[in-house]
């Protein structure tokens, strides 16, 4: 961090208190907009899902967009909000300015600094054509009277004006900026990523302000107990070994016979936004992402002592994978294209956190794409057996992944489920 920040933190602290009244400016009349036309409307409609607003603003089993999703951060649970145009609870009195002031500058209604879950500081490079054709296709809703929850977090992060230090050290707006020494697909790729797609919130670690940690994007990070994977260039760890076309089979459907399967929050992804893309902007976000600079993350976890060397481990452990495994996953790991995906070489078995295969084996998943359904193992398989199994996936085969995967790891997702 730089020394101006520094000191700048250090005139700040007293707004962490809560201590600082801050006057915001004065109400003022809602300025008319002019209605959206029917091809803005279809614009929006359409940067809305690259923007994957549908995700965060509905909870499951609710009506879209009408917020109630729960979020847990470090710092408390967040619900989101109604972004209908129902004048009471949604955005019906928003101004087309307001809306864009809230995605540009991350500040909301009533001068509200919004908390950077909602995240404004990738929507800030968003043009004010595209922010404002999502304006226009969400008022062209149906208003959906839904009041919102109550977030319940902890202080002084309960008080908005603690976000003015936040963004002090962490927000810069600023529309995305062409690169003119890069192609138009080049620059449609990085638009896309880095503005409305918002990748790297998912796929980034995060430092203990919840901002993303320097230096450190796209190379994968924990969300909601998955694994968002390392998305770098690196051969090792990221997607260095995918062509262009591969990554875009992928964020379109989902899947890709010689690669992966999306898993948890990313299948989600892939439905609800990526698979309702152009296959041009699909392969441009490919171009970007493949010219990303590479970084290793193979050998950041620290190994479990998992006694993994003998020849005897390795036997009865592969008994294991071969009992339950192999008769869909096939005996090396090849899988079944476009019926069980592979294991060998795959970037969710390579990754350096074991969390998503154990989601996998424990939890099962529905189908994907082309892929049948795999069922849980958690009634099935004891603590041990599945860490050995999972050790055994991660070290045969050329895979080179970590073996820390431990009976303990097991039994505390086991509780955690339970609760």
């Amino acid at each position: 961090m730089s020394v101006q920040k520094c000191i700048k933190l250090i005139v700040l602290i007293p707004l962490f208190t809560g201590a600082v009244v801050f006057a915001g400016c004065s109400e003022t009349e809602p300025e008319a907009t002019k209605p959206a036309t029917d091809a803005q409307i279809k614009h929006g409609a359409y940067m809305a899902r690259a923007a994957d607003c549908i995700a965060c603003h509905t909870e499951p089993g609710g009506e879209p967009y009408t917020g109630g999703l729960r979020m847990d951060t470090p710092f408390g649970p967040i619900y989101s909000p109604n972004i209908t145009p129902d004048d009471e609870t949604g955005i019906g009195l928003w101004t087309q300015e307001e809306f864009y002031q809230a995605l540009h500058d991350g500040v909301g209604r009533h001068h509200k600094y919004l908390y950077p879950v909602m995240p404004f500081s990738f929507y800030t490079k968003m043009t004010r054509e595209d922010v404002d054709a999502i304006y226009g296709y969400l008022k062209s809703l149906k208003p959906i009277n839904r009041p919102p929850k109550r977030n319940d977090l902890r202080f002084p992060f309960n008080v908005r004006l603690t976000m003015i230090g936040w963004r002090e050290l962490f927000f810069d707006a600023g529309t995305y900026v062409k690169d003119q020494t890069k192609s138009a697909e080049w620059n449609r790729g990085a638009y896309l990523v880095e503005g409305p797609g918002h990748c790297s919130a998912c796929h980034s670690p995060r430092n203990i302000m919840g901002a993303i940690e320097e230096g450190k994007q796209f190379t994968g990070a924990e969300v909601d107990h998955w694994f968002a994977l390392n998305i770098t260039s690196d051969l090792r760890s990221g997607i260095g070994d995918w062509s262009v076309n591969e990554l875009a089979e992928f964020l379109r459907t989902g899947t890709n016979a010689k690669k992966t399967t999306a898993l948890g929050p990313m299948a989600e992804v892939v439905h609800d936004s990526l698979s309702h893309l152009t296959d041009t902007d699909i392969r441009a976000m490919g171009v970007y992402l493949k010219s990303i600079k590479p970084v290793d993350t193979a050998d950041e976890t620290v190994p479990m002592e998992v006694a993994i060397t003998s020849a005897a481990w390795r036997k009865e452990a592969a008994l294991i994978y071969l009992d339950n495994c192999a008769a869909c996953h096939q005996a090396k790991g090849a899988g079944i294209p476009d019926v069980f995906p592979p294991l060998r070489g795959n970037p969710v078995v390579n990754a350096s956190s074991p969390d998503n295969l154990m989601q996998v084996v424990l939890k099962g998943i529905p189908k994907q794409g082309k892929y049948i359904p795999m069922p849980s193992f958690a009634s099935r398989l004891s603590d041990q057996q599945i860490a050995d199994v999972l050790n055994y996936v991660r070290t045969s085969w050329g895979n080179t992944a970590a073996p820390d995967v431990t009976p303990m790891m097991i039994a505390e997702w086991r509780k955690a489920q339970s609760e």
